[in-house]
């Protein structure tokens, strides 16, 4: 059974967003294999009011790890990560109520998918325990096709425990929808590939790759506004590179660094996000650190460290940004909480509002 921390409001109304200073409304996407999740939440929160209401759910979804929704924000889209036996999920939202109703269903191929891109033709995922991506269509009602491309990464690298093959963690669009970057962190590697929205099969092509440190384990990453530079957040390791990307999508390295400060941490790096601003950028570890590092960004890019707090929770997996930029809200996956961090939008600077959410393993959170 789910505690909320904040007072909780059990009433129907809805609160216009436009009425109100600091409200949000976000998507949780979770564990659910031996937690008290039941899905995928759409929650409200008024950090005025210290209002919480859970706005729906959509139960029996097996751990629907990762979600994505279309740009008009009309279907939501799941990853269920189930081993051999995972599936992608597309679903109709209805943003004004919350409402998620499921549309279908299809197999995944790969095993364990993890993250997924959406554009207007198709759903693109990476598949972890696999190392392979997933391409599916969209049809007119948001429902998907079955596979219509499907790509085997081939490698290993240094870690005998976690990169003894492929594994596939990302797979981020530019805007333009020229390229998609993949990272990969069982091969050190960084893969760029052509995106052909009008093909039929080919619909990703082989172009670029670039090779990160040995053993350091590419997670995610974010692209500026420009889409001319990439941060790459590595989960073995906790190094931070910032790479350069060209328009004709040649990648290079231009800067080191890293969220780890403590010889004696173990690293377990998360989550990597740019204020909306983009003079900041955030990063979650988990391991034995269990805390979020800011970097300010320099006009030639590069990152400075700013700070370095505790999460208040076990696990920070995924972590986002309201739109506005006063908050940051943090998915502890091993405690089941959700912690809310103010932001100083001028200095960068995290304080912790003591407010928090109490529910199964929240790994992914969407604001809409």
């Amino acid at each position: 059974m789910k505690k909320l921390v904040l007072s909780l409001i059990l009433g129907i109304m809805i609160f216009p967003a436009s009425a109100q200073r600091e409200h949000y409304h976000f998507l949780i996407g979770t564990y659910t294999d031996g937690t008290s999740s039941e899905g995928i939440y759409a929650y409200e929160v008024d950090m005025d009011k210290d209002f919480i209401r859970e706005m729906s759910v959509a139960k029996n979804v097996i751990n629907p790890s990762y979600l994505a929704l279309s740009e008009d924000e009309a279907f939501l889209y799941s990853v269920n990560e189930n081993g051999n036996n995972s599936t992608v999920g597309a679903f109709r939202f209805y943003k004004e109520t919350g409402e998620i109703i499921p549309l279908n269903e299809v197999t995944n191929y790969g095993a364990d998918p993890c993250y997924l891109s959406v554009t207007d033709k198709h759903v693109i995922t990476a598949d972890y325990s696999s190392g392979t991506i997933s391409v599916y269509g969209r049809n007119p009602d948001g429902s998907l096709t079955d596979t219509l491309q499907f790509i085997r990464h081939i490698g290993k690298s240094t870690n005998p425990e976690r990169q003894e093959g492929a594994h596939v963690h990302q797979t981020v669009l530019l805007k333009n929808n020229r390229y998609l970057l993949a990272t990969d962190l069982g091969t050190d590697n960084i893969q760029l590939y052509k995106y052909k929205e009008n093909e039929s099969h080919h619909i990703l092509v082989a172009k670029d790759s670039i090779k990160m440190k040995k053993g350091s384990g590419p997670r995610h990453l974010v692209l500026n506004n420009a889409e001319d530079k990439a941060y790459v957040l590595h989960e073995l390791d906790g190094t931070v590179t910032v790479l350069s990307l060209d328009e004709k999508g040649k990648m290079k390295i231009i800067q080191e660094t890293s969220v780890v400060t403590q010889d004696d941490v173990k690293s377990g790096a998360a989550e990597i996000y740019l204020s909306p601003d983009e003079k900041f950028l955030y990063a979650t570890n988990r391991g034995t650190a269990n805390d979020i590092t800011c970097f300010s960004v320099g006009q030639d890019d590069k990152l400075t460290f700013v700070q370095q707090i505790p999460t208040g929770g076990e696990g920070p997996c995924h972590f986002n940004i309201t739109p506005d930029g006063k908050y940051i809200f943090i998915g502890n996956q091993q405690s089941h909480i959700i912690t809310i961090f103010e932001r100083n939008e001028e200095t960068g600077m995290l304080t912790d509002t003591g407010k928090t959410i109490e529910i199964g393993a929240p790994v992914c959170l969407i604001f809409f």
